[in-house]
């Protein structure tokens, strides 16, 4: 089996070596060598650090996609959560693309002033509405 140094592994995933150390110490990824003191990984790697890439770019946190891979590291994808975080994904967009459509409407609304365009002053209602409130003490 061919092994790739953490040098090899840093340049094709494109993540640092600390990073890579890191998702080592976590348990993420699993080094099954070392050349010296340069760790050695195995070409399943690249495809677990490509799902991670993946998880967290649906916002998985780390803790979320140590999760999805078996003991052999193999992925394990829970499919019920995938379908959770797909839904709020869809509404993330949806929320996303009202919030373009009405930005551009504002920037683009013939009324004198912003404060005069309806859409504006309802942008300002639902900000309103829904901004965090600051805990009780």
């Amino acid at each position: 089996m061919h092994l790739y140094d953490i040098g090899d592994v840093a340049t094709q995933s494109g993540l640092s070596p600390a990073t890579l150390r890191y998702y080592e110490e976590i348990g993420l990824i699993t080094s099954l060598s070392r050349k010296g003191l340069r760790r050695q990984f195995g070409p399943e790697t690249l495809l677990q650090l490509s799902l991670i890439a993946l998880g967290k770019a649906a916002g998985f946190s780390l803790s979320e996609i140590s999760g999805m891979f078996g003991a052999d590291g193999q992925p394990d994808l829970p499919r019920h959560e995938l379908h959770t975080r797909a839904d709020q994904l869809d509404q993330q967009i949806r929320n996303m693309t009202t919030l373009r459509d009405a930005m551009r409407h504002v920037a683009d609304c013939p009324a004198p002033s912003h404060m005069e365009c309806p859409t504006f002053q309802r942008l300002i209602r639902v900000a309103q509405r829904n901004k965090p409130t600051a805990p009780k003490t």
